[in-house]
Order: C-alpha cells, then structure tokens, then sequence
C-alpha cells in the first residue's frame, strides 16, 4: 500500500468529500429516502455529521447551516424544488430498516 502522510491523506479526504456533495447537489433526482434505504445514509446525515463535527471543535455551525453547505441552497428551498412525497414502497423499506438493530 502506498505510504501518505496525515495531512495528505486528510486533503484527499475532503477531496473525496467536496466531490461527494457536488454529486449529491447535482443528482437531485436522488431522493433521501431512496439514499436511507439503499445506503442507510442521506444528504441530511451527511450535514448532522458535519455540524457534529464543528460542535467537536467548538464551532458555532448551526443545523441549518450544516444542511446548506451540503444541499447547495437552504433546505426549505431544496425540499420545495426537489424533494417529492414518498410512495408507500419507499416507506415500508425505510420502516422495515429503521427497526432493524445496527
């Protein structure tokens, strides 16, 4: 395995991250159920993730904040422009997982 360094491995990590959350803005034709159900993760872990981290470092990084910064906009706008009702489908899949242990 190649040899990195803490710092480069941290840059390239948020790389990966940056390039990440540029794809989810770009997809908005991915729904956050879609994503919980298939991955067990969603744009909105990925900004509670994120504001938990700045709460780590002391950073006064709001939820709403957090969300912006991965959805593009504010999440009222984006919910308004991109989110759609989920089916009952999408629901019974998310229901079934939620009671799932982890």
């Amino acid at each position: 395995m190649t040899e990195i360094d803490p710092k480069t491995q941290t840059e390239l990590e948020a790389a990966v991250y940056r390039r990440l959350v540029a794809h989810l803005q770009a997809r908005t034709d991915v729904q956050n159920i879609d994503m919980m159900n298939l991955a067990g993760f969603c744009r909105n872990c990925l900004s509670n993730w994120m504001k938990d981290a700045a709460d780590a470092e002391g950073l006064g990084l709001t939820k709403d904040e957090a969300r912006e910064r991965v959805y593009g906009m504010p999440f009222p706008e984006w919910k308004a422009k991109y989110q759609t009702e989920a089916n009952p489908e999408q629901q019974a899949a998310f229901a079934k997982a939620a009671a799932e242990p982890h």
